[in-house]
């Protein structure tokens, strides 16, 4: 299947809209804290901010290939053993949404960890030019990615509360790519959440979700914009008719008029109604298919 890979200036602006930075408005509330930089000016009034109340949160260090993989978990404080989602960031890394998220399914039952999959190239969460953390970003490959979650979900099978008999695995943006792309490479994965995980191919990514469509290990959900220009209808049908055509078990929702990133809170691209009704989507996909 040969595609076009030149790189797109109109296609990564709406992606990635440059946006002018105010201080007083960026630090003007402390819901701003631990945001990346790059998303643009965090918007206060719809970020949200979930509580550790009745949670046990905490920070590790994996030692991967070329050092320690960060990742952040939460989990609900009572003790037992709770069904287990990986969450991939989106391209700024591990920052205080991914955090916020982790929290969200530990409240409702989940042990819930993400990592930061940039770390060889630092905090891109503290850089504000968005092509910089772009080109930092494409540099991880995705045998990389693979290894530094299988070593993740390896130590995850060792924590207490982890019960990975039950693992999912969920994301948004670039994330979203990799859930499609892990499901493919992992068979302890048993269902898999893609938000908006762009289906186009790139320069540094020319395999896509639909080149592993025969491959997938797992259910997958997909939840899409209408309006994303990452993942246009058309190859969103490609999808839907790729997962058919290998009697995969997937479902692709999309959301009329809905721009990419319609579920970071903490954006102007946030869309509440498709945010919310996305969330009882997913969870409910993760009952339906034993992550529960």
């Amino acid at each position: 299947m040969k595609q076009d890979t030149k790189f797109d200036q109109q296609h990564f602006d709406s992606l990635y809209p440059k946006v002018k930075f105010s201080r007083r408005g960026f630090i003007a509330s402390s819901v701003a804290t631990g945001f990346a930089l790059a998303a643009g000016p965090v918007v206060a009034q719809t970020a949200i901010k979930t509580p550790a109340d009745g949670l046990e949160v905490g920070s590790a260090q994996i030692p991967v290939t070329g050092g320690n993989l960060p990742v952040y978990f939460a989990a609900p404080k009572k003790a037992g053993r709770y069904a287990t989602v990986v969450l991939i960031p989106e391209i700024f890394g591990l920052h205080e949404h991914q955090r916020d998220i982790c929290r969200r399914l530990a409240s409702v039952g989940y042990y819930a960890i993400t990592l930061d999959p940039y770390f060889r190239s630092g905090d891109l969460s503290k850089i504000s030019d968005i092509k910089t953390v772009l080109a930092a970003a494409n540099s991880l490959t995705d045998t990389q990615a693979f290894s530094d979650l299988d070593a993740l979900v390896a130590w995850v099978e060792m924590q207490p509360k982890a019960n990975t008999k039950k693992l999912g695995i969920a994301a948004m943006c670039r994330g979203g790519r990799t859930v499609w792309m892990y499901t493919a490479h992992s068979k302890k994965i048993k269902a898999a959440v893609a938000w908006y995980g762009q289906l186009s191919p790139t320069p540094a990514y020319p395999q896509t979700p639909i080149d592993v469509a025969d491959k997938l290990n797992a259910p997958v959900l997909g939840l899409y914009g209408g309006a994303d220009p990452g993942s246009p209808l058309d190859l969103v049908e490609r999808m839907r008719a790729g997962c058919r055509a290998f009697e995969k078990t997937c479902e692709i929702h999309v959301y009329p008029d809905t721009p990419h990133a319609f579920f970071a809170d903490y954006r102007p691209s946030y869309r509440k109604q498709a945010a919310e009704d996305g969330w009882k989507r997913m969870l409910a996909w993760f009952k339906k298919y034993g992550v529960a």
